[in-house]
């Protein structure tokens, strides 16, 4: 029976092995949106070369401006989309799989990609995503046209509500900042034996 027991934990124990497929699913994605964002941007360098075209109206000079500056967007958009992917494949490798010591060990390393809990995880993702949002919503707000007093109502509201996303993501680091500072104190003052 006991080494049925052992057998049987073992497996379970193993099968954290499948969120390799995630991992490594989530990071060829984040490298596929890289490489489109890239294209993109060489094809709208190559775009905007005619921009300084002396034949060009004043009217096709504006919409070369405007599109590049919507495309400008749509690359920012996908560039934080293939952070995202990237910020998830490497989370669910320490969480489920073993930590990354390039990431523990060096300095160079940037703490957003140093994942120590779901809840840390979770919290890293929201605020890539609510960049997406906003970046997105700028994308929108540059093609939009106001056709009665409500859209401007509406597209006023839309900013106030991401002024208020960010000043509670704000908040919320802010909390956490104090909390890390305080345990380090905690830490720091036992082992001076005070």
């Amino acid at each position: 029976m006991n080494f049925l027991e052992k057998l049987f934990e073992g497996t379970l124990w193993n099968s954290r092995f499948v969120v390799l497929t995630a991992v490594v699913g989530s990071l060829l994605a984040g490298i596929a949106i890289f490489y489109m964002a890239t294209v993109d941007v060489v094809f709208l360098f190559q775009h905007s070369l005619h921009y300084a075209d002396a034949s060009l109206t004043e009217e096709a000079r504006k919409a070369l401006h405007d599109s590049t500056v919507s495309h400008i967007v749509e690359v920012v958009d996908g560039y934080l989309l293939a952070t995202v992917m990237l910020i998830f494949s490497l989370g669910l490798y320490e969480l489920f799989i073993s930590d990354i010591d390039q990431a523990h060990g060096s300095k160079a390393a940037s703490k957003i990609l140093v994942i120590n809990s779901l809840d840390d995880l979770k919290s890293k993702l929201a605020k890539v995503i609510l960049m997406i949002m906003i970046v997105t919503l700028f994308e929108e707000a540059i093609t939009m046209h106001m056709s009665s007093p409500l859209d401007l109502v509406y597209f006023g509201a839309a900013i106030a509500l991401i002024a208020l996303a960010l000043y509670l993501t704000h908040a919320a680091d802010g909390g956490h900042a104090t909390e890390d500072a305080d345990v380090t104190d905690i830490e720091s003052s036992n082992k001076h034996g005070h």
